[in-house]
């Protein structure tokens, strides 16, 4: 019952700090691709060109997607990952890989690598990159990296995720030990910086959330177009923020422009990265030896207790029983 409560509770923080108004649905196609079935990532290459990955249960694999939903390459980097759910750019045709799932919190550590991405099929073995947490092991979904190259896991947490750094030098011998930035939003699926360098989005389920850089401090927030399983978001280089989901020929879908801009209170967000004040550390974006050398909203309004109470009940039971890998 305690836990119904607190779900319950949760459900309720979740959906009233969002602005109430649905998120503008631009669909730009749909994976015709069948084994893109769980996608958990989306990264835009450019030249219309996307990466996405499968979670847990596929090979360490990663997909690149044209403009019209069709596969267009294959990067095989594993065979027997534990769990990849992120993945975040690392420079021209490369993108990190996060193996950095772990449903029970019981992994001693999760792990990172670069792979070449873009047209054509490749198999790859790139430098593994073992990662620990600073406090013990956490469930992560969320792999984003710095226009200047440095990397970070959010993790999946029903309390409120935290943002952790990834080292800058890193030991291919490891273990790299994380840094703690600071927190996110609850049970974050994924997340991305904007090209200004300034701002990064984390999502949830059903929303995301403006963050500044390196502050941390929330700007603004915004719902997702509503998906099956909404695990995966990506800002290109215009600053524009798209969307997929889990589910076989799932939507790509780009949020609406203005509610984007209202999250982050500016124009635009495609203007020139900036040098962030924070000291952390994290991967350089080129030139480094893990490179593969293979082939703040308010709610919608007042709304009566027990309204409030249901659709927090409901919320909250709609999660516990769908499934969430």
């Amino acid at each position: 019952m305690k836990a119904v409560v607190a779900a319950g509770a949760l459900a309720l923080v979740l959906i009233s700090t969002v602005p109430a108004g649905a998120a503008g649905d631009d669909v730009l196609f749909a994976f015709s691709d069948p084994t893109i079935s769980e996608a958990s990532a989306l990264t835009p290459l450019g030249k219309g060109l996307f990466a996405t990955t499968n979670d847990s249960g596929d090979s360490g694999r990663v997909f690149t997607v044209d403009s019209r939903g069709d596969t267009v390459g294959v990067t095989r980097w594993a065979d027997d990952p534990v769990d990849v759910e992120g993945l975040a750019p690392a420079g021209r045709n490369r993108v990190w890989v996060g193996d950095i799932g772990d449903n029970s919190s019981v992994r001693d550590s999760i792990s990172i690598a670069k792979v070449r991405v873009g047209r054509g099929d490749r198999t790859t073995s790139p430098t593994v990159y073992e990662l620990v947490y600073p406090d013990g092991a956490h469930n992560a979904e969320a792999l984003l990296a710095h226009p200047d190259g440095r990397v970070f896991v959010a993790t999946k947490d029903w309390g409120g995720g935290r943002l952790y750094a990834v080292p800058k030098h890193l030991d291919p011998d490891g273990p790299n030990r994380l840094k703690e930035i600071g927190p996110v939003l609850p049970m974050a699926t994924d997340g991305a910086f904007f090209p200004d360098g300034k701002h990064l989005v984390v999502r949830g389920y059903y929303s995301a959330v403006v963050y500044a850089w390196p502050s941390m401090d929330r700007v603004g927030s915004f719902r997702t177009p509503d998906q099956e399983q909404g695990e995966a978001i990506g800002v290109a280089s215009n600053g524009d923020v798209v969307v997929t989901s889990e589910g076989i020929r799932a939507e790509v879908i780009r949020v609406e422009p203005g509610l984007v801009n209202q999250a982050l209170g500016t124009a635009s967000a495609s203007t020139a990265p900036s040098s962030p004040a924070d000291e952390s550390e994290s991967p350089a974006e080129d030139g480094d030896p893990s490179e593969d050398g293979g082939g703040d909203a308010d709610g919608g309004g007042p709304a009566g207790p027990i309204a409030l109470v249901v659709l927090a009940a409901a919320a909250a039971a709609y999660v516990l029983l769908r499934k969430r890998r």
